[in-house]
């Protein structure tokens, strides 16, 4: 009997024992795991807890950029030439619009005119996660509103509309050559591209956390707003209206001359802020596709260069003034050719030997006699002059693309090379160089630099442009310049001059006309073709504009006064009306013009 309590009393022992070795093994694992757990608390909030905070917060996050408005251009008196109207981009959540992808694609692809694979690529989003792709950028309101209803029409979800100011240009070509034109995220052209730093402003971002992939709002979970900085306008020294005349106005003569191309540019005399910079052809800013020719699309006034012809006399004439070597009743023995070097000059006009004073040389616009007067300097004399008024280097107004023309160093000038240039030939001009050149004589002999910019901007380059910056610099004498400005008035004279239909009824007008060989394509030789101008300014004894036209090749015949010279007058009768400048009254110069 005691053996068989000794074994009962064992086995009750050893059931005694197995609950207590797995409450032990329990606790084992228990202290494993918290162990674990505590570890990786240790990790997120102290070792590296913000890295972990924002993945965490990145792998429901919502990111929708916030676009910027861009910046207004204005003409001189605050009118938008170009700005920002109410338009909407189309958006996908690829979440959302995955499973039905190539069904919506060609709706979309459809109403919205966008690409069928672009967009089916977009709506099963472009990278794994994404809920949020661009369908479509700028669209006009009306339209995504009623593509956004047909989409939900058709039982569609994932599609939504978000603000996306679409670029305008009020006045469609009005300036379009200056002002340039968008495409669908980056300027393309003209103060667009020049000025984007400030006219563009900076894009914001809203971000809130998100559930199921469905860019649903988690209610109480942070957000965070960056909010868009709307760029800065751009104030121009274009005014709107007169840019619209001048173009119109130049237009007319291009298509009645059957002319290739014309440029025109009104400046204000004494501050050099250009009014009117005019192209012909341009296009219409806000179908810049349409534009006839891919030339169309900048400033060719600016971009493309032609020698001046017989306007540059002038600056020779008033440049030997200034240098005490000719005068305007000088007298000049002028032949009916001139054999010079290898070549012999002519004049225009066919005549004998005849008398003209310096006045009459400008007045019939004679080369013969202009390179008579000019014998009087050497090369370098005649272009240190002529770099000074400006030519053979930028204006730096803002334009892309302008040219600095050509101009041969003095030293390396041969005398045959100078005759040309005194005249007007075997050197290259844009219009602003040339139409600061002839404001300089309206100054008084200053040459102030032209801008076309309000105030300051600063372009792509880095280069610091406008009014506030422009500089003035003594040229010629201000009794040279009153002089020349005489002999200028000459050309206009009915009895006297070559463009008496340059003249503005009621006012006293100076100017000078020009007419020159174009230069062929391939730069070898002229092509037969030529390039007419006249350069003025109004009133001529107290001036307050000048303008400048020229007209590349026109299919009949005629030269500066008789093609520019009509577009001159009505340009410069308009503008001297439009800013209310009365006629001076002044006496018409009596300089004599053959003795």
């Amino acid at each position: 009997m005691p053996s068989t309590r000794a074994t009962g009393s064992g086995k009750r022992g050893a059931s005694r024992g197995a609950p207590m070795l797995r409450l032990r093994i329990g606790f084992v694992l228990i202290a494993m795991v918290l162990s674990f757990f505590g570890a990786r608390l240790v990790q997120l909030q102290g070792v590296d807890p913000r890295s972990y905070a924002v993945r965490a917060a990145a792998e429901g996050a919502a990111r929708v950029p916030l676009e910027a408005e861009r910046g207004d251009i204005l003409d001189r008196n605050g009118v938008p030439l170009a700005d920002s109207v109410k338009g909407k981009m189309v958006v996908a959540n690829p979440v959302l619009t995955a499973d039905r992808a190539p069904e919506l694609a060609r709706l979309l692809s459809e109403r919205l005119s966008v690409d069928y694979f672009k967009t089916l690529t977009a709506l099963r989003g472009r990278k794994e996660g994404s809920q949020f792709e661009y369908i479509a950028r700028r669209v006009p309101s009306t339209l995504a509103g009623d593509t956004l209803t047909e989409v939900d029409a058709a039982g569609f979800e994932g599609i939504s509309l978000r603000d996306d100011p679409i670029r305008s240009y009020p006045s469609g070509d009005v300036a379009a050559n200056l002002l340039g034109y968008m495409g669908t995220d980056e300027p393309l052209g003209g103060f667009e591209r020049t000025f984007d730093e400030q006219l563009a402003g900076v894009d914001g971002e809203a971000t809130w956390q998100s559930t199921s992939g469905k860019s649903v709002r988690i209610p109480l979970r942070e957000s965070t707003l960056k909010a868009a900085k709307n760029g800065a306008p751009l104030r121009t020294t274009i005014d709107r209206d007169l840019q619209w005349f001048t173009q119109k106005v130049l237009a007319q003569s291009v298509r009645q001359y059957r002319a290739v191309s014309g440029a025109a540019i009104v400046m204000d005399t004494r501050t050099g802020e250009i009014l009117a910079l005019a192209d012909v052809p341009t296009f219409d800013a806000n179908a810049p596709t349409e534009a006839k020719s891919e030339d169309d699309l900048g400033s060719r006034a600016m971009s493309d260069t032609y020698e001046p012809g017989s306007v540059e006399k002038v600056l020779t004439a008033a440049a030997l003034i200034d240098a005490g070597k000719a005068f305007p009743r000088q007298r000049f023995k002028v032949p009916p050719n001139l054999a010079r070097q290898d070549r012999v000059i002519g004049d225009w006009f066919d005549h004998g030997n005849i008398r003209l004073t310096l006045a009459g040389i400008i007045a019939k616009s004679s080369n013969i006699g202009t390179v008579l007067a000019a014998d009087a300097f050497s090369p370098v004399e005649l272009v240190g002059y002529l770099q000074r008024f400006g030519l053979g280097q930028r204006t730096d107004i803002g334009v892309r693309g302008e040219t600095p023309g050509i101009l041969t160093p003095g030293e390396a000038m041969t005398s045959q090379t100078k005759d040309r240039v005194a005249f007007g030939q075997s050197l290259s001009v844009n219009v602003a160089q040339m139409a600061a050149a002839v404001n300089t004589i309206a100054n008084g002999g200053v040459r102030v630099s032209p801008s076309l910019i309000a105030g300051s901007a600063v372009t792509d380059d880095g280069v610091t442009v406008g009014t506030d910056v422009a500089t003035r610099t003594r040229v010629v004498s201000k009794q040279a310049a009153r002089a020349t400005a005489r002999m200028m008035e000459k050309v206009v004279d009915p009895e006297d001059g070559v463009a008496p239909a340059a003249q503005v009824p009621g006012y006293l007008v100076a100017g000078k006309t020009g007419t020159a060989q174009r230069v062929a394509s391939d730069g070898t030789g002229y092509d037969g073709s030529t390039s007419v101008s006249f350069g003025g300014f109004a009133p001529a004894d107290d001036a307050r504009f000048t303008v400048y036209v020229v007209v590349h090749a026109p299919k009949v015949d005629g030269g500066g006064g008789s093609i520019a010279g009509p577009v001159f007058s009505r340009i410069m009768g308009y503008v001297l009306g439009r800013y209310g400048v009365e006629p001076t009254n002044g006496t018409p110069s009596r300089l004599p013009v053959e003795w």
